[in-house]
């Protein structure tokens, strides 16, 4: 059975997630994985005009992009998150606004060079609803590119996640884990022209790698 969403409880979890991620002090930086100054940056997405960062959180990546002229526009659930974004990072153009990502995708008709996701909305929603309604959103030959930790052998498709540990208050979602290979499958289903998915190694050796997805629009 498909993982069944409670929106308003996952707005909350967002909203204590966004109390202690967010930092007045933070600079605008873009980075795929969990481990700082590691992966191929931005040059993922080619060189877009616009984006769209589905998942944005503290909007650092957003803002990093909007400094270099980058239209660059962002989605998030929390919106104590988009409160503190916007306020941090309007100045550098980046844009900001609070939404359920399905929702936004299907309501809402602008088209973009690329759409992305860091640890973002690409790792908590269903990719069978997500990946057709980013394909609809992109331009010709416009780019999808998504990280998030590897899948644990075995464990595939959705699962839950508690926030904060096991004691307290139930404050959870659900997260998607899939080989590099179904990845794949799953955006070429959706019409994309071509999807690659690796698992870029930790810079230290036995630590967490990282998922890098990238795909291609028609």
């Amino acid at each position: 059975m498909p993982a069944q969403h409670d929106i308003a409880a996952e707005t909350e979890l967002w909203d204590a997630y966004a109390a202690s991620a967010f930092k007045d002090d933070a600079e605008p930086s873009f980075c795929w994985t969990q481990y700082a100054d590691h992966g191929p940056g931005a040059k993922l997405l080619g060189n877009p005009r616009s984006v769209l960062e589905i998942g944005c959180g503290t909007g650092r990546a957003l803002a990093f992009l909007a400094q270099r002229g980058i239209t660059a526009h962002g989605v998030d659930l929390s919106p104590v998150m988009v409160k503190q974004t916007t306020a941090k990072w309007a100045s550098t153009g980046a844009a900001f606004v609070c939404a359920e990502v399905l929702e936004y995708l299907s309501e809402h008709e602008d088209v973009y060079d690329a759409v992305y996701s860091i640890f973002g909305a690409a790792w908590f929603t269903d990719p069978g609803r997500l990946f057709p309604l980013v394909r609809q959103r992109l331009k010709p030959g416009g780019v999808f590119v998504f990280s998030q930790p590897p899948a644990i052998p075995g464990a595939y498709g959705p699962q839950g996640m508690y926030k904060g540990g096991f004691a307290g208050k139930a404050m959870f979602a659900y997260r998607y884990s899939y080989r590099p290979a179904v990845w794949e499958r799953l955006l070429t289903r959706a019409g994309f022209a071509t999807a690659d998915a690796e698992v870029l190694d930790a810079p230290h050796p036995g630590h967490i790698g990282t998922l890098l997805v990238r795909a291609v629009a028609p």
